[in-house]
């Protein structure tokens, strides 16, 4: 008996499912709806794969799919901001933190769920990692949804401009045209697809270490010496930011919690970036999950540090759930 179609399809589906996740990803600006819509986007390929015709490849018959499914989803989800999204100006230290949990921010996601394995081809490593970096994704959110499948299908994914018409039943000037209008509004607030994020070189190595070094003593004065003098400083679910040394070093003497060796730093990869997940000492001595940050180099110096107080993306990352109360200072480990 000929084995029906499906029986196949999560089997040759199965190397495409990092980069349909990392398409959602950038659509939606989260990482566990991009989760959601992935499964939506596979449940609905397999139940029509017995139809699929290959007229196209199976990777581009995927990722329709994958862009139609983030398009209904839009309809009834609002964009997802970073704070200096929302307010183009830093808030003041003296004033009280404004934490809106009612707004939906943009998620970190961590590189192995959305960039390339190694062995992938380099210049396609290369577009994946610029296409997840945090900038670029928050900026992505300030684009109708349709203009950003545009962007994303023509700039990231290379389709043609007749394939991308074809996907949104649309004629190629009018996806030309929303391409330009979408170019020209990332232009000034994102970086472009050909600053791809480079290795980290042993300058700035040096200098993530002494960052850590400084935060588990809660040494201020050491953590902002290492900050761009400009330097931007987000706190999502809280709507309120900071902008340049002083007003961060005034935030985390006087509201951050923690002192010295109340604090862990343990490393991430995420949206191609460095970053640290922040574990805190308990009243237990131990140490419980805090926050997430994740940093953006400029050269030698952080010029953006997002932290992220969504304890639910320790999952996401596969982080411990604590650490011990003897847990090393990261120049131990």
């Amino acid at each position: 008996m000929e084995r029906p179609a499906q029986d196949d399809f999560l089997e040759l589906a199965a190397p495409y499912r990092r980069e349909l996740l990392a398409h959602c990803y950038r659509m939606l600006g989260s990482v566990h709806d991009a989760e959601d819509v992935l499964q939506e986007t596979l449940v609905r390929a397999w139940r029509a794969y017995d139809r699929f015709e290959g007229r196209s490849s199976l990777r581009t018959w995927l990722h329709r799919i994958a862009t139609t499914t983030c398009l209904t989803a839009l309809e009834v989800r609002g964009r997802r901001p970073m704070p200096a999204g929302l307010h183009g100006t830093g808030s003041h230290p003296d004033d009280p933190l404004r934490d809106n949990p009612e707004i939906a921010w943009l998620e970190p996601a961590p590189d192995d769920a959305v960039c390339p394995d190694a062995g992938a081809d380099p210049a396609a490593v290369v577009a994946a990692r610029a296409g997840v970096r945090l900038a670029f994704v928050a900026a992505l959110q300030h684009l109708p949804a349709r203009q950003r499948a545009v962007l994303l299908l023509r700039e990231v994914l290379q389709w043609r401009a007749a394939e991308v018409a074809e996907l949104l039943d649309t004629s190629v000037a009018a996806v030309n045209s929303a391409l330009q209008r979408a170019r020209a509004q990332l232009q000034e607030v994102a970086p472009t697809q050909d600053d791809a994020p480079a290795p980290l070189t042993a300058a700035q190595r040096d200098l993530l270490d002494r960052y850590v070094a400084a935060f588990e003593v809660k040494d201020v004065h050491a953590i902002v010496s290492l900050l761009a003098a400009d330097v931007a400083w987000e706190m999502p679910p809280f709507e309120s930011w900071y902008r340049g040394r002083a007003h961060v070093a005034q935030h985390l003497e006087l509201r951050c919690p923690g002192g010295p060796d109340d604090f862990r730093l343990l490393p991430i990869a995420a949206n191609a970036q460095p970053g640290f997940a922040l574990y805190l000492r308990g009243d237990d001595r131990a140490f419980h999950p805090f926050a997430l940050q994740v940093l953006t180099f400029a050269g030698r110096t952080v010029t953006d540090v997002a932290t992220f107080l969504d304890l639910t993306l320790f999952g996401v990352f596969g982080l411990p759930e604590s650490l011990p109360a003897d847990h090393p200072v990261a120049s131990q480990v």
